[in-house]
């Protein structure tokens, strides 16, 4: 959504939270010569308070949740971006965007599609943008890829497979206010493959285990594969680990009638050593946070040129949000259910 709203200065954001996804927006709202940091909102303040110390960040103001509409209530503040547990997303988006703010939150937006929904209402009610964190559309080999399958550069798309393999393993703390593998990882997974095909699935089918025992107390899962099969044809493989020993595991393949793209993991300095022995490549990303440092730093651009005007439309719309999160959970049904669970005008259909 175009807010047809150019401006000359820097655009003032609030940000709450300073967990996992926090701590990486803060370095690129700060280093974005485009934004200027106005409030952080945190109940850890003394951790807040390291941040502005550590940064000389004499001009943003540190408060906790409760004094949440002093900061809605501040006109400097022109956007906020939504970093915290996921039970508190749908209440600080709906608050942020009745008092004129554009809103860029990480996934979900809300704990319910209908919720979700009423959000996305609240967005087009008070003419605001709403921006769903699907951060892998901005990675640059992701972001290739889609281009050019798009484009019909292999031709007729037949296969995808995506494998994604965190490293290391989530605190126990996290993984209880995650929404579970599907919701936190998958969807990741499954947005890329939509918007990569430009179809919703019509079938979904789930397996999973769990091998840690502390992550079976949370009734999840730790390693699980996905199947979608896509009205056009197309047939996609997602596999998920709650860990790889060996790094962040990130590998995407698509396949086509007339060739395939593929992106491999990547390695920090991507230097191969030769030798007497062979060759030897230098250890993968360790972490999400290192992977996808750009993808994080390309989608803060996109939501400031959405909300300037120098871009007219949102990426990530209010139907792909709404798509994801029906196909995850079309996913854990079927997981649970031991079933394929079909998908038919962006419901599931359970028998």
């Amino acid at each position: 959504m175009a807010e047809n709203n150019v401006c000359e200065k820097q655009v003032g954001i609030a940000l709450f939270g300073l967990g996992r996804a926090g701590q990486i927006h803060i370095q690129n709202i700060i280093s974005n010569y485009r934004t200027a940091l106005k409030w952080i909102i945190e109940e850890d303040l003394d951790k807040a308070n390291k941040y502005i110390k550590k940064y000389f960040l004499g001009d943003t103001r540190v408060v906790s949740s409760e004094n949440m509409s002093q900061v809605l209530d501040d006109n400097s503040v022109d956007a906020v971006l939504v970093c915290t547990p996921t039970h508190t997303h749908e209440q600080i988006v709906r608050a942020s965007l009745k008092a004129g703010k554009s809103v860029f939150c990480e996934k979900p937006i809300a704990t319910t599609i209908e919720s979700t929904q009423s959000c996305y209402d609240d967005a087009e009610t008070y003419n605001k943008t709403l921006y769903c964190a699907f951060n892998r559309r901005f990675d640059p080999a992701v972001r290739n890829i889609s281009k050019r399958a798009r484009a019909g550069e292999i031709g007729q798309i037949q296969q995808i497979k995506m494998i994604s393999r965190d490293a290391p393993k989530p605190p126990i703390e996290y993984l209880k206010i995650s929404g579970g593998i599907f919701h936190d990882c998958g969807v990741h997974d499954i947005d890329v493959i939509c918007w990569i095909v430009g179809e919703s699935p019509e079938s979904v089918y789930s397996q999973g285990h769990t091998f840690d025992k502390n992550i079976a107390a949370l009734d999840d899962y730790d390693s699980i594969s996905i199947t979608m099969k896509f009205p056009s044809g197309v047939l996609a493989s997602i596999f998920l680990s709650r860990l790889a020993a060996y790094g962040y595991d990130q590998r995407l393949e698509v396949f086509g009638s007339e060739g395939m793209l593929m992106s491999n993991n990547m390695s920090p300095k991507e230097v191969v050593f030769h030798g007497p022995v062979g060759a030897v490549d230098e250890p993968i990303h360790p972490s999400f946070a290192q992977r996808y440092d750009q993808s994080y730093k390309q989608e803060l651009d996109h939501f400031i040129d959405v909300i300037t005007g120098v871009v007219s439309t949102c990426e990530i719309s209010r139907r792909d949000t709404v798509q994801a999160s029906v196909i995850a959970e079309a996913c854990e049904q079927s997981c649970r259910l031991g079933k394929p669970i079909a998908i038919a005008e962006g419901k599931m259909v359970l028998e």
